[in-house]
């Protein structure tokens, strides 16, 4: 006759084998964004007046229709017919990569087709910058300079990735968004951490998410 198992051991059996047969999610390989909403927004002059830089951020995810929106304004397709963007670059070269990490992955923003491309899964946002917060704001925008489209010229690099930074800057003053730009990245470390360092040049990376304060004070919503 066979010992019985303790209640203790049993459940302990059940869990090994629950876990063992499991599966987890992987993140899409690529996120369809939504169109992006062109009939919303403060007017630029109250934006304006609203942009600021913020520091603390709500847990709170952003929507993928806000985050369609905000990597549109940043350096979207506007004028499909020639693929112009909404942030200009010299000699249109367009030269500047959107990387974008998320909880579940990093991702690089195409622009054309309106997509999220998954460049590695997991969570790297704390390798986004060297302050506590990087990993609290639940979007982490690096901006980067793709070499070769930009024939290794790095001249005008950081003046058009800084377009781009103050065109997210100013969707985020209009929609009540956190957001702040930051040099303070080691750019080598997350370059080998994701695999783009053979191929690109970070320049700057931003945090993007909602206020802290809401959470204190759900009115500030």
């Amino acid at each position: 006759m066979r010992p019985s198992l303790s209640p203790a051991l049993s459940l302990f059996l059940t869990f090994l084998c629950a876990a063992s047969f499991s599966t987890f999610a992987a993140p899409d390989s690529t996120i369809s964004l939504p169109r992006p909403q062109l009939d919303k927004g403060k007017s630029l002059m109250q934006a304006l007046q609203l942009r600021h830089s913020t520091r603390e951020f709500s847990s709170r995810p952003v929507p993928l229709q806000e985050l369609a929106n905000l990597l549109w304004a940043g350096c979207g397709v506007n004028r499909p017919e020639t693929n112009g963007r909404t942030a200009p670059s010299a000699r249109n070269k367009q030269e500047i990569d959107l990387f974008v990490a998320l909880a579940d992955g990093f991702y690089r923003y195409d622009a054309k087709a309106g997509a999220l491309r998954l460049v590695q899964a997991g969570d790297v946002r704390s390798l986004t910058g060297t302050q506590p917060f990087v990993k609290d704001a639940p979007v982490e925008i690096v901006l980067a300079f793709d070499r070769k489209r930009g024939e290794g010229n790095t001249k005008y690099a950081s003046a058009d990735a800084a377009y781009i930074s103050e065109n997210l800057y100013l969707y985020c003053a209009s929609e009540g968004l956190a957001t702040v730009v930051r040099g303070s990245v080691d750019t080598a470390a997350l370059g080998a951490a994701v695999h783009i360092n053979q191929t690109h040049d970070i320049i700057f990376a931003q945090s993007v998410g909602y206020p802290k304060a809401e959470e204190r004070d759900p009115k500030a919503k």
